[in-house]
C-alpha cells in the first residue's frame, strides 16, 4: 500500500514538471496569427543587423530611413532551402515579402526573402 502512494506521488510530481515546462516556454514562441496576412508588403533595404538563431532568424532592415524588424524562418529551414548565414551580411541588401505585426508597428514576418539573384521561400 505504501509503495502505491510513492508511485502516485511520483506521477503527480512528473505531471507537474511536465506542465511547468510546457507553459514556461509558450510565451516565447509567438504565433503567426499575430501578423496580418491580408496586408503583404514588399520591402527592399539595407541589412543593419542579423540573427541566425533559434527559434527564428531576424534581420533589421532599413527602408527609406525607417527601420523594420523582420522575423525570418528557423535557421534549419533557411539552411535547408539555401539561405545561409553568410548571405545575411550586415550592409547587404535584402528584399522581403512580409506581413505586418498586428500590434508591433515596426515588425514584419517574412514570407520570402531575396538576396542578390536568390529568392528563398521561408514558409
Amino acid at each position: 500500500m505504501r509503495r502505491n502512494i510513492f508511485i502516485q506521488k511520483g506521477r503527480q510530481v512528473a505531471l507537474l514538471f511536465t506542465m511547468l515546462a510546457l507553459f514556461s516556454f509558450t510565451p516565447l514562441h509567438h504565433g503567426w496569427s499575430s501578423y496580418d496576412q491580408t496586408k503583404p508588403a514588399n520591402l527592399t533595404g539595407k541589412i543593419l543587423e542579423m540573427s541566425y538563431e533559434n527559434p527564428h532568424g531576424m534581420i533589421k532592415l532599413e527602408v527609406k530611413k525607417k527601420k523594420w524588424t523582420v522575423v525570418l524562418a528557423p535557421p534549419s529551414r533557411m539552411e535547408s532551402r539555401g539561405l545561409t548565414k553568410d548571405m545575411l551580411k550586415v550592409g547587404g541588401t535584402a528584399t522581403v515579402l512580409a506581413y505586418p505585426h498586428l500590434k508591433i508597428k515596426d515588425e514584419m514576418r517574412a514570407e520570402r526573402i531575396t538576396i542578390g539573384d536568390k529568392t528563398t521561400e521561408l514558409r
